[in-house]
């Protein structure tokens, strides 16, 4: 069993550790099992020792006082765990080790300098505290236990200096000197083990445990050292292998080994079984809940490696065992897997995680004259190999006109200059046209044996970066094809790694969404929809909506953290928001971690039209109802129709014309399969439908206020009676159709007559008052357009409005007509819109489509039509 610092932090955890440890030690319902415990030190403790270190080069009283900080945190938790009887050795001891390090960093004040022997063998202090301390609680149980320093046994021939930075993707460089070690092991079980009483013990009834340190070895020549950073892992499995083990479990403080970092993908989650060399992939790209070294040693036996959580023991976690198929079995192993008989119909998923190198650096050799000229990559690798440079991934064109490496960030200048020298002659006769760096960078692989046997995999891989708008700067497949490593901009790490996730269904597709006019009539029925909906979205459809931010045109409030708002909540919130500021709330949406983004547009306001363009050139989808985009100045619609496809974003405006009605969809449709568009006309507006219908039995006036309360009007019922309304529809209808024209160059009829709509366009006031006074301004145009319902009825005619696209001679209008009854406008009912489209194909009968086309919940629908629709063009089904 292997316990992490994370397992150690306090004296709580050390009696759980300690506890656990008693708890399998009684075997699992086969007799009890001989226990041994590799710890880390404290939680925090290595820091504080490295800072005791640090210190003694500047000021040799903050190094004292950061010791016995150090020793203090250590003796005060070890003091919790035991009674004095067992403690006060202990301390002691740990005292006595303050002082020998004191010793030690005192001639670092000498030198200026910290060779790494001192630092390894400083902070390897925490780990031998770390082990008494365990050992220490475990006494006050009554079992039969001791602790071992691994620097008495552990024999090992390292290649590397220093502790390794913290979370660094460096491996290898330590090995263990199997044999004396063994010898040595043997030797402790013969002397310690004997004196302990371990060799009288009845194994039926009662087992040892035994607390190792983790971390520290020593060398050859007895000179003490570490396996480096996260090196305890590596301890646990040596040991395994040593004592012929039956299993290795890491105790960490996750679930498992994860599909990703859940730190950057929450929707990841822990991955039942691994292979040795899936997990070594995992761990060399930066997986760090293992160390890329540990699984070696557990290879020739077979030895299965358990990863489980501490705070959850009930939890399995992960198993690690087996091996992948070599490159000789392979192709015998992928025609085994195509041959095999059919499953359930279900795919397996190729891939068993996604992980990640942070601070990579990129060196790159390019030149046209080294075409063909042989040694050049051997000439590359050997500057690298002579400055100790750590080469974490290699691409090369195949003619060798071009050669780069990533590194670790910090080994990025120093592997620049090494090139530079080794390729100064070509560089100076410029057969090598440059040597260049690159920093700031990531790695981000896929892994998983799966890949080999399935086609397609770095496509889907490439597909999901370019969908997240990461450009990848390089790229690698490993000959096993269990990864694929690209390196990308590290800014854009975390949107590469969730969509690269769900592109391989390990989770569902998670759409973050920024809605403005959250409080509309129309916004509010849309958040409810969502609401109901968003379980059978995600099962049914493997797509998740966040809000992720919410305004109105006076506030804003934003998911710092992108996890998603409580969509029941986002009213309540917005009365608590911050001054409405677009700047920022793009600012925000462009930040936003995952990789698809949708602006909803519940509004009609041409500053927000304004920000159309910016949205979709950062990538972000963008879905809406403002008519004052695909209805406003041409100069402006084309630059949003250019936007739109410029980084793959999409901008769906379906419902700016029909509501649900897919009345854009179907000229596109039309266009696209070689159809010529003549004519649409139709009833393009559901509240002036309902006006006019219900106009035939009563007062237009009334007819209004109706619709006004029933919510079937724009938010002023002024644009609806002069016909801008629809003249932005038909215009919006036109320039889908490919005509070009500007909004003054529709013909438009009015409700209302010239006289009475001079003093409509005067009114000022509230929202409540400009309806009233419309609505009073309005009865004074009832007798007039009775009389035009009345002439209409005289000749079995009834009234319409109607939104007319001439295509063909390219004219565009709005009017109202008296239709008869061979008209299709003569039976629409209130309410309803209806469009006909007369085309090269549909003539001499038109192809119409009619429905609903009022009331918020029907244009909320067409927003939500739009989402599902993009929705599904993000949805990778591997």
């Amino acid at each position: 069993h292997k316990f992490g610092g994370a397992s150690l932090a306090d004296a709580g955890l050390y009696r759980t550790v300690g506890d656990l440890l008693i708890e399998e030690s009684k075997g699992r319902g086969d007799g009890t099992v001989p226990t041994m415990a590799i710890v880390s030190a404290m939680g925090g403790m290595t820091d504080l020792l490295i800072g005791v270190v640090d210190n003694a080069l500047i000021d040799m009283a903050k190094a004292e006082e950061a010791l016995e900080l150090a020793i203090q945190r250590q003796v005060g938790t070890l003091k919790e765990l035991a009674p004095p009887e067992i403690t006060d050795p202990i301390e002691a001891n740990i005292r006595r080790d303050g002082q020998d390090i004191l010793n030690v960093v005192r001639s670092l004040r000498l030198i200026r300098t910290v060779p790494s022997v001192n630092m390894e063998l400083v902070t390897g202090f925490g780990e031998i505290w770390s082990a008494q301390t365990l050992n220490a609680y475990l006494q006050t149980k009554d079992v039969p236990c001791t602790w071992m320093d691994a620097r008495e046994v552990l024999i090992v021939e390292s290649s590397l200096d220093g502790l390794g930075e913290k979370g660094s993707a460096s491996t290898g460089g330590v090995t263990p000197l199997w044999d004396v070690t063994s010898k040595r092991v043997i030797n402790w079980w013969s002397e310690t083990g004997k004196a302990k009483g371990f060799h009288d013990l009845d194994y039926a009834k009662q087992t040892p445990i035994v607390v190792v340190t983790g971390f520290v070895a020593i060398t050859e020549a007895g000179v003490p050292t570490t396996l480096k950073r996260s090196g305890s892992d590596y301890s646990a499995t040596i040991f395994a292998k040593l004592m012929s083990a039956s299993r290795v479990t890491m105790w960490k403080n996750t679930d498992g080994v994860y599909t990703a970092d859940p730190r950057r993908v929450p929707e990841a989650f822990p991955i039942e079984s691994l292979k040795y060399d899936e997990a070594m992939e995992l761990a060399y790209f930066g997986a760090q809940v293992l160390h890329p070294s540990a699984m070696v040693p557990c290879i020739d036996d077979n030895i299965p490696v358990y990863v489980r959580n501490i705070f959850n023991p009930s939890f399995k976690g992960t198993v690690i065992q087996g091996r992948s198929p070599t490159l000789k079995d392979r192709d015998a192993a992928i025609a085994d897997h195509v041959a095999g008989t059919p499953g359930d119909g279900r795919k397996t998923v190729p891939i068993k995680g996604i992980t990640s190198i942070d601070k990579v650096a990129v060196v790159n050799l390019e030149g046209a004259s080294i075409i063909g000229v042989p040694g050049v990559a051997r000439r590359f690798m050997q500057a690298m190999s002579t400055c100790n440079i750590n080469v974490l991934m290699i691409t090369q064109a195949s003619s060798e006109h071009s050669i780069c490496v990533a590194v670790p960030d910090n080994q990025g200048p120093a592997a620049l200059a090494a090139l530079e020298e080794s390729f100064e002659l070509e560089l100076a006769r410029s057969t090598v046209n440059s040597v260049s760096l690159l920093r700031d960078m990531s790695v981000v692989a896929i892994i998983g044996e799966g890949m080999a046997f399935t086609p397609g995999v770095s496509s889907t891989f490439m597909r999901a970066l370019a969908t997240a708008g990461v450009n990848v700067r390089a790229i690698a497949q490993g000959s096993s094809e269990r990864q694929v490593a690209v390196v990308v901009n590290s800014e854009d790490t975390t949107r590469a790694l969730r969509s690269v996730h769900q592109a391989f269904t390990l989770s569902g597709t998670v759409v973050s969404v920024g809605m403005i006019g959250a409080t509309s009539k129309v916004a509010s029925e849309l958040i409810s929809m969502l609401e109901r909906q968003e379980g059978y979205l995600r099962e049914n459809l493997s797509f998740e909506v966040k809000m992720v931010a919410a305004c109105t045109r006076d506030k804003w409030v934003k998911d710092d953290k992108w996890l998603g708002m409580k969509l029941n909540g986002v009213s309540d919130a917005l009365k608590d928001g911050e001054a409405m500021d677009l700047e920022k709330f793009t600012e925000h949406m462009e930040n936003d971690i995952h990789p698809h983004r949708v602006v909803i547009d519940c509004t009609q306001s041409s500053r927000v039209a304004n920000f159309y363009d910016t949205w979709l050139r950062s990538g972000i989808h963008v879905i809406g109802m403002n008519k004052l985009v695909g209805a406003g100045p041409q100069d402006r619609f084309n630059t949003v129709k250019k936007a739109a496809g410029s980084k793959a974003s999409q901008w769906l405006n379906e419902c700016t014309v029909g509501a649900a009605l897919p009345v854009l969809y179907t000229i596109k449709d039309l266009l696209q399969t070689g159809d010529k568009i003549n004519l649409v006309q139709g009833s393009l507006s559901g509240s002036l439908s309902y006006m006019l219908k219900t106009a035939e039995k009563e007062p237009l006036s009334q007819a209004l206020e109706k619709a006004i309360k029933l919510g079937f009007c724009e938010s002023d019922p002024r644009t609806d009676l002069s016909g801008l309304d629809v003249a932005r529809k038909v215009m919006t209808l036109a320039r889908e159709a490919g005509m070009s024209l500007e909004l003054e160059e529709v013909e438009v009829e009015s409700l209302v007559p010239a006289s009475i709509a001079a003093k409509m366009d005067a009114i000022q006031g509230t929202k409540a008052e400009v309806t009233a006074q419309v609505v009073e301004l309005m009865k004074t145009v009832d007798d007039e357009w009775q009389k035009r319902v009345d002439a209409a009825k005289k000749e079995d005619k009834v009234l319409r409005h109607v939104g007319i696209v001439d295509v063909a001679n390219g004219k565009a209008r709005v009017e109202v007509q008296a239709v008869d009854k061979m008209n299709p406008l003569y039976r629409l009912k209130a309410q309803e819109n209806l469009c006909e489209f007369h085309t090269a194909r549909y003539d001499p009968d038109p192809l119409i489509m009619k429905g609903p086309g009022a009331a918020p919940d029907i244009t909320a629908s067409g927003i939500f039509a739009d989402l599902i629709r993009l929705g599904r063009t993000l949805i990778y089904q591997f």
